[in-house]
């Protein structure tokens, strides 16, 4: 099964908690604070494999989880940074932000690229040592992973796309000038998915041709099939505009090309301005006069006109040498520019780093602040420093100045997860 679209989830890991302990060791009574720094987290990480051709894996797992570093530990021990998961997916993926449609990054090099960064080791309580404060029994939490959900969009990297009703001949051309074996058969919509085909002009000339599935009249509104895969076009540097020219399916030549130049444009502005050869296929069924009428209307146009007959390959090699000679003045193959973080995106990450929410239930204060879990599961209640570095957190982020101007008075209690405390003047 072709599948070029799917949405999953990925999420960095959480860096590793930093260590409180404190130096024990004979003949040294005070050997003072030692807690080691947690391990960063796990990035994910997308890589080219050519070996892919479809995003069918995706379907079945949707979540794609790095591992987690691992938390500081005594004598000074940074924790284990976390495994990278790789994640591998065919050339020519662009992810998407499945929330605002905003390109992440284009997976068409052989570059890897970073799309979710795990977060940092919390430092250990060496780190808090002063001359005031000589046994810090508090540490700080490791930061949390990022996690997004994602959309992959595969498109294929081809230099030349053949796009054309169905049934007039593109699987056969394709068939004929590169190894590619599509099914053909003599009805419509016989290929059900994109075929690449690698042309050779020389003994180190080449390029890859696309057979793009029959497209109909509203395909861009997504009628047909053709819908489906004119997303496969987008890339391609020039478009082959198959044409049955003899009409024997009871249809107008020029009403088809026009009508699929239409689906074009309505699809995409950039694309409908893409270089364009028409190849004038099944002219051995056609008489002298229809191609001349085909061709003459199509020089009209500023195009070039080949008649082909792919079923017996006349004219075939004189359409792949004008199809090399044309792509030889055009740039490479567009690949698409990572785009800025939105106004939203932004806004939305500040919110889940210091982002809170204080509700009132039966007269408690409750605290709503997902990020200050992690903090709050390093700090030492039993101890006074420990507390008095939560307070600092709960000055520091505003919780403090909310709870003030929400009316809070002393003695009334507050709520922080599972940790309830009566708030002091």
């Amino acid at each position: 099964m072709f599948v070029d679209k799917a949405q999953i989830t990925i999420k960095a890991g959480n860096g590793g908690n930093g260590a409180v302990s404190f130096r024990r060791e004979k003949y040294i009574p005070a050997g003072g604070p030692d807690g080691g720094d947690g391990g960063k987290g796990g990035d994910v990480i997308f890589v080219v494999d050519d070996n892919f051709s479809t995003l069918i894996d995706f379907r079945y797992k949707k979540k794609y989880v790095a591992e987690n570093g691992e938390n500081g530990g005594k004598a000074k021990c940074f924790g284990k940074k976390g495994e990278d998961l790789i994640v591998k997916v065919p050339r020519g993926t662009l992810i998407r932000d499945a929330k605002t449609g905003r390109i992440i990054a284009d997976i068409s090099s052989d570059e890897p690229v970073t799309i979710a960064k795990g977060g940092r080791g919390g430092w250990g309580n060496q780190h808090f040592a002063t001359a005031s404060r000589q046994i810090p029994r508090f540490a700080k939490p490791g930061h949390l992973g990022e996690e997004i959900v994602v959309t992959l969009e595969l498109k294929l990297l081809a230099d030349v796309g053949l796009v054309g009703f169905p049934n007039v001949g593109k699987s056969t051309l394709v068939s004929v000038v590169s190894a590619a074996k599509p099914k053909i058969a003599n009805y419509h919509f016989t290929t059900l998915s994109p075929v690449l085909g690698v042309v050779k002009v020389e003994a180190e000339k080449s390029f890859v041709m696309a057979d793009i599935p029959g497209l109909i009249e509203g395909a861009s509104e997504g009628v047909g099939l053709g819908h489906e895969f004119l997303r496969h076009v987008e890339r391609c540097r020039l478009i082959v505009h198959v044409v049955d020219v003899s009409g024997i399916e009871g249809r107008d030549p020029i009403e088809d090309f026009n009508a699929i130049n239409r689906e074009l444009v309505n699809f995409s502005k950039e694309l409908s301005t893409r270089p364009q050869i028409v190849a004038g296929n099944k002219s051995d069924l056609a008489s002298e006069e229809q191609v001349a009428q085909f061709r003459e209307f199509i020089e009209s146009q500023g195009m070039e006109f080949f008649p082909i007959s792919a079923a017996t390959t006349l004219g075939t090699s004189e359409l792949v040498s004008a199809i090399a000679t044309e792509l030889d003045k055009l740039p490479p193959i567009k690949e698409y520019e990572p785009e800025p973080l939105t106004d939203e995106e932004i806004q939305q990450m500040e919110e889940d780093q210091t982002g809170f929410n204080i509700e009132i239930e039966d007269g408690v204060y409750v605290v709503d602040a997902p990020w200050l879990g992690q903090i709050l599961s390093t700090v030492n209640i039993d101890d006074y420093e420990s507390l008095q570095y939560f307070q600092r957190v709960l000055r520091s982020s505003g919780i403090i100045d909310k709870l003030v101007e929400m009316g809070i008075k002393d003695g009334d209690s507050v709520s922080v997860f599972d940790f309830r405390f009566d708030y002091i003047e």
